[in-house]
């Protein structure tokens, strides 16, 4: 391996496998949506990541918690690298629609 190459956890996301991205349920919202800081502003995002596939991937790649990161990711909204409570009234909004 060259000296050069970075060297990853065995259980840590390649950061240059983007499949994971192009399956997630956000993709195509506007960037406003997924970088919200308000929660109402946030509410078609997190819906998204209700019923995403790739939360976990999201949520190690983005480690929130290890940045000032403000937005969604893995089902949760972020501001400055802390995860918000919701109001209540958001659970019903956030619960996965049944599928026809």
């Amino acid at each position: 391996m060259p000296a050069s190459a970075p060297l990853l956890a065995p259980s840590a996301p390649d950061p240059s496998d983007a499949d994971w991205r192009t399956r997630a349920a956000c993709t195509g919202l506007p960037a406003q949506t997924v970088f919200a800081r308000r929660a109402k502003a946030a509410l078609p995002a997190l819906r998204a990541c209700a019923v995403c596939p790739v939360r976990r991937p999201c949520l190690d790649t983005v480690a929130p918690g290890d940045n000032l990161f403000d937005g969604v990711s893995g089902g949760h909204l972020w501001r400055n690298g802390r995860r918000v409570a919701l109001p209540e009234a958001f659970a019903v909004a956030l619960e996965p629609l049944e599928q026809p």
